[in-house]
């Protein structure tokens, strides 16, 4: 009789460790998948920021061009959540990094122009690129914070 117990206690710990284990795996694929939405949104903005730049900026094309640049390249490393290994990790955030780089460059040349800087379409610029900064490290940090509490169970 005891023995029936303790194999119940422990058959009924294992189900609520895999199941707090499957739920925790569910929660870092999904906080993954809001990580890539973030970035996409900051790809997706790519384009209005080159029209934005062409129409009122023509005398920073290089800067523009770097911000291409650096698009095309993170648009070629993708992750899988069934992919997350250290070294993909890695090498996708380089090229996260290239384009956030090549973004604050832009932002510094947009604010050495302050009559640039109050024309509608670059403000608004400005704005969106900024909010999807902060949107990409609140979305990294919940990601990071979901992937630790995983680690440890």
């Amino acid at each position: 009789m005891v023995l029936l117990a303790v194999l119940v206690v422990v058959g009924v710990g294992t189900c609520s460790k895999y199941n707090q284990m499957t739920r925790l795996g569910e929660d870092v694929a999904e906080r993954w998948s809001q990580v890539e939405n973030q970035y996409q949104r900051r790809l997706d903005l790519i384009p209005n920021i080159a029209r934005t730049v062409n129409r009122y900026m023509k005398h920073e094309q290089g800067t523009l061009e770097g911000v291409i640049k650096a698009r095309a390249e993170a648009t070629k490393v993708t992750l899988k959540v069934d992919q997350l290994t250290p070294e993909t990790l890695q090498k996708f955030q380089q090229a996260q990094d290239g384009l956030s780089s090549a973004l604050s460059r832009l932002m510094v040349t947009v604010e050495k122009y302050p009559d640039l800087k109050a024309v509608g379409p670059v403000q608004d610029m400005m704005t969106q690129v900024e909010g999807t900064e902060n949107r990409i490290a609140v979305s990294r940090k919940d990601y990071n914070s979901t992937a630790n509490e995983f680690n440890k169970t």
